[in-house]
């Protein structure tokens, strides 16, 4: 398991996968229970620390899970 910065530029930028397919669960204060999901496509730029989305700015340290279709790429409760 990489981290969430590798992972995301791999589905991006590899043809065997489809950043549509990704949802990416992280910790986002004021939602329910303080997680929100979001989906690949969603997100515009990968930056070195941070993902970015046309309303957030999301630090690689929120992150807790990443799933490609059925497949945990990134679980932060395993590390």
């Amino acid at each position: 398991m990489g981290n969430v910065r590798d992972i995301l530029n791999n589905v991006k930028w590899h043809g065997d996968k489809d950043i549509k397919k990704v949802k990416i669960w992280y910790l986002h204060r004021g939602a329910p229970n303080d997680i929100k999901i979001i989906v690949g496509n969603e997100i515009t730029s990968i930056g070195k620390s941070f993902m970015e989305t046309k309303t957030a700015t999301i630090p690689y340290h929120r992150v807790l899970k990443i799933v490609y279709e059925n497949e945990v790429l990134f679980d932060r409760s395993k590390i």
